[in-house]
C-alpha cells in the first residue's frame, strides 16, 4: 500500500485497454481507493465538451492519459489523418481542462514513434527534435510529440504539473492480436501459433527482418509511469526501456521455437521495414526515479504466448469481447 495513491483522485484514459489494464491493476495494488475509469461509449475524449464532462463527473486529482488509437505498420500506413486527429485532439483537450479544472499532476504516455528516424543509437531524450520521424508512423509519433510542447508550455506558463513518458514497443497478455492493427510481437505469436495448429509449412513476414527493436514487458511499463507519477516533476521527456535489442529475425526465429511452429519463415521485402533501429538510452528513469525494467525478453515472450494460448477462443472469437 502507498499513501501517495491513497491521497489521490486517479482518473486513468485507456484504463480497459492494453497497457491501462495493468496500470489500473497496479494502482488497486498500491491502495489507490479513488480510481475513475472514462469508457469511450460514454465519453468521446476527442471532444472538448466530453473532456471537461469526464472532469465534472470524476473530479480527479491526478491524471493518467494512456488513451490512443495505436496500430502496427499495416494501420498506420491505411488510416494515417486518423492517426493524427484522433490522437492529437484527444490529449490538447484533455490537458487543457486538466488545466482548468485543477488537476494537481498530468502524466502523458507518448511513443519512441516520436523520435527521428534516423536517430543516434541509443535514442537519448536530448535528441527527440534533431530529425523527421520514420514515414510509416510519423503522423502518429507527431500528434503525441505535440502533448510535449503543450505539457512544457503550460508548465512555463501556468506552473501546471504535467509529466512526458517514451515508452518503448510494449508487448505482453492481453495485447492486441488483429492480424492488420497488432504490434509485432503478438501479430508473430497469432501467425506461428495458427500455422501449426492448421499445419500451415509456411509464415510470411513483412520486411527483410533487419530492423531492430527494443520491448518492454507491459507491466514493467506500468510500473515505470507509477513511479514516474510518484516521483518525477520536471519538464524533460523519459524514456521508459529495457536497455535490450533485437533484430526482427531473431525475434521471429524465438517465438517460432516457443509456439512449437516447424515450419518456413519467408520474408516479403515489398512491405516496409519500419525504422532501422530503436534502442533506448535508459539512464534517465533510473537515475530520476528508479525505474528499471525486470522482466527478461525471453521470459515475458514465454507468458505472453501461453496468455495467447489460454484465450485463443476468444482471441479469435467473431463476436467483440473485453478481456
Amino acid at each position: 500500500m502507498n499513501s501517495f495513491w491513497k491521497q489521490h483522485r486517479v482518473m486513468v484514459t485507456g484504463g480497459s485497454g492494453f497497457l491501462g489494464s495493468h496500470v489500473v491493476e497496479r494502482l488497486r495494488l498500491s491502495g489507490c481507493e479513488n480510481l475513475f475509469i472514462p469508457r469511450s461509449k460514454e465519453f468521446d475524449l476527442r471532444k472538448e465538451t466530453e473532456a471537461v464532462k469526464a472532469y465534472q463527473k470524476f473530479k480527479p486529482t491526478l491524471v493518467i492519459h494512456l488513451a490512443a488509437v495505436v496500430g502496427g505498420i499495416g494501420a498506420n500506413r491505411k488510416e494515417p489523418g486518423r492517426f493524427f486527429y484522433d490522437n492529437a485532439t484527444m490529449g490538447i483537450h484533455l490537458i487543457e481542462c486538466a488545466r482548468l479544472a485543477g488537476v494537481e499532476k498530468f502524466v502523458v504516455a507518448g511513443t519512441i514513434c516520436a523520435y527521428p528516424k534516423f536517430c543516434p543509437i541509443p535514442f537519448n531524450e536530448d535528441n527527440l527534435w534533431n530529425g523527421y520521424p520514420e514515414e510509416t508512423n510519423a503522423p502518429y509519433g507527431l500528434a503525441k510529440k505535440m502533448l510535449l510542447v503543450q505539457a512544457q508550455a503550460y508548465r512555463a506558463q501556468y506552473g501546471f504539473n504535467a509529466v512526458y513518458l517514451l515508452p518503448v514497443n510494449l508487448y505482453g497478455p492481453r495485447d492486441s492480436f488483429d492480424l492488420e492493427a497488432g504490434h509485432v510481437i503478438p501479430v508473430l505469436i497469432r501467425k506461428f501459433m495458427e500455422a501449426k495448429k492448421q499445419n500451415v509449412k509456411e509464415v510470411v513476414l513483412w520486411g527483410d527482418g533487419s530492423p531492430t527493436r527494443e520491448f518492454l514487458y507491459v507491466d514493467d511499463a506500468a510500473k515505470g509511469i507509477l513511479l514516474a507519477a510518484e516521483k518525477y516533476d520536471k519538464p524533460d521527456p523519459v524514456n521508459l526501456g529495457s536497455g535490450f535489442e533485437i533484430k526482427i529475425s531473431k525475434l521471429a526465429e524465438l517465438i517460432q521455437e516457443m509456439t512449437g511452429f516447424k515450419g518456413k519463415i519467408t520474408w516479403d521485402t515489398t512491405k516496409p521495414n519500419g525504422q532501422p533501429r530503436r534502442s533506448l538510452d535508459v539512464s534517465r528513469s533510473e537515475k530520476e526515479f528508479n525505474f528499471k525494467a525486470s522482466m527478461s525478453l525471453e521470459d515475458g515472450l514465454r507468458k505472453t504466448v501461453q496468455w495467447y494460448e489460454e484465450n485463443r477462443e476468444l482471441i479469435l472469437s467473431p463476436k467483440k469481447k473485453e478481456f
